[in-house]
């Protein structure tokens, strides 16, 4: 039985689900103002396996994860580029969407848009005002009476008084507001902004408003997963719940929360000019070893994420990518059935919050125990295990590995007979010189040979020379 931390609880707990064999998931996604770095690369992989695990798990998944098309920093780059809103946040989320295709992120089921539900919103509002948990400020806009609510703190484990005394620090300051940590849910119009009517005069929504909306909305009253990367534990997944409960809705079952991606020991940020832009890390690495960096570190903790971890995920991955040459090279196929021991293994690692560090360790467990079936020449041991990896990694993990399509090519040089073994789709411009590198080697023309082979490293291929014929391959990352 699966077992997550719950921020709500506090630790573990055992998933219990709304309706028997269904899970309904909301994640917050982007806020789409600018173009994605490391941060939300991670947060989308962590919630992109857990989502993955439940599905192989048996479960019909619901995946929702919102779009913020309406902000403060939408606005203000707006303006800055000389674009208009609707403009910038369709230009940026299709860079959002883009980029986290790359890294084999499925799409949500559904992505609703902030601004397509503002009508939604409206009533939400509206019956917070009405039960005197809003009030009105003529000319500021609606706000969320924080005191009227007597459970809010319990997500984030934060006390009332404690929030008071360190009122300004995150929340929005407005000497309007009856306290300081009272937040907005409505604000009133200014110039040159995007706004909507409403019955308390025409303006936008506040940030925390939407995603409680589109939630119940779309999943209905105690769905069961509610997720996000830890820093919107607070303000905004607790203000979400407080507004959902005080209009008398039952909220998330569950909250689920990653960590936060560090460069060097710092927390990734442009003000401390560690920022890194997904687009940038991929021009650098394989978009495989971005999710295996993210599948050796444990989704609640802080990870580095530089370019000594991202090399090191690149040469674990190579590991991973030779078994699978192996493999294909052998004629190898999938056995008969997964290796039971491995799954099990790998479920127990899963099952216990999802631990994708010790999961993976059973993993590449089974990658060596396949290298060695090979060396023995067990093909039918390399079969078994090789198809419990591609099962494990594609369809639990979302991590595409695939023995490749090996294709023979003879080469007559004199009497001999030499066999190119191409891996994957090699181009014949690269074939053309590596059947001149058999004749050079033929004639121990070595220093022809090795020219030639420089030459198919230079133009991305590599040749490797066995007992019976030459691999042709393009090169690893």
């Amino acid at each position: 039985m699966l077992r997550i931390h719950d921020t709500m609880a506090g630790g573990k707990v055992e998933l219990t689900l709304r309706e028997p064999g269904k899970v309904a998931v909301y994640v917050c996604g982007p806020t789409v103002y600018d173009v994605p770095h490391l941060g939300h690369a991670r947060t989308a992989l962590v919630f992109d396996v857990i989502r993955r695990y439940l599905a192989w798990s048996g479960l019909a998944v619901r995946f929702v994860s919102n779009v913020t098309d309406v902000d403060d920093r939408i606005i203000a780059r707006a303006a800055e580029e000389g674009s208009t809103e609707p403009e910038l946040a369709a230009r940026y989320e299709q860079a959002y969407w883009e980029q986290l295709a790359r890294l084999g992120v499925l799409p949500p089921d559904e992505t609703p848009h902030a601004t397509e539900y503002v009508d939604r919103m409206l009533d939400l509002i509206g019956e917070l005002v009405e039960t005197g948990h809003a009030y009105v400020v003529e000319g500021h806009g609606v706000y969320f009476d924080v005191a009227s609510h007597p459970g809010y703190g319990e997500l984030s484990h934060r006390r009332l008084a404690d929030l008071l005394e360190a009122a300004g620090a995150r929340v929005e300051v407005d000497e309007a507001k009856r306290s300081p940590v009272d937040f907005a849910l409505w604000k009133a119009a200014k110039p040159g902004e995007p706004t909507w009517g409403s019955p308390w005069g025409p303006g936008r929504p506040g940030w925390h408003i939407e995603c409680s909306a589109m939630s119940l909305r779309l999943l209905g009253e105690g769905f069961d997963i509610h997720g996000g990367g830890d820093d919107l534990v607070f303000p905004h997944h607790e203000n979400e719940r407080a507004q959902a409960e005080a209009a008398g809705y039952a909220f998330a079952r569950h909250w689920i929360h990653s960590g936060m991606v560090v460069i060097e020991g710092e927390k990734m940020s442009k003000s401390l000019g560690n920022f890194v832009t997904l687009a940038e890390a991929l021009e650098e690495f394989d978009p495989r070893a971005l999710r295996l960096l993210v599948l050796q570190t444990h989704y609640r903790s802080p990870m580095e994420m530089g370019r000594a971890e991202l090399a090191a995920a690149t040469e674990a991955l190579a590991g991973l990518d030779e078994l699978a040459e192996r493999v294909a090279l052998a004629g190898v196929g999938d056995g008969a059935g997964p290796d039971d021991a491995t799954v099990d293994a790998f479920r127990a690692a899963m099952d216990d919050d999802l631990n994708t560090p010790v999961a993976t360790g059973v993993v590449f467990d089974a990658v060596r125990k396949a290298n060695q079936a090979l060396d023995a020449g067990d093909r039918e041991t390399a079969a078994v295990l090789t198809g419990t990896i591609r099962e494990l990694l594609g369809d639990a993990l979302g991590l595409a590995w695939c023995p490749p399509v090996v294709t023979e090519r003879e080469v007559t040089i004199g009497d001999a007979t030499v066999v190119l073994r191409l891996v994957h789709d090699v181009p014949a411009a690269i074939v053309e010189l590596v059947e001149r590198r058999a004749v050079a080697r033929a004639s121990r023309d070595f220093a022809a040979a090795d020219g030639l082979r420089d030459e198919i490293a230079a133009r991305g291929f590599a040749v490797k020379d066995e007992r019976d014929g030459v691999v042709v391959r393009a090169a690893r990352r």
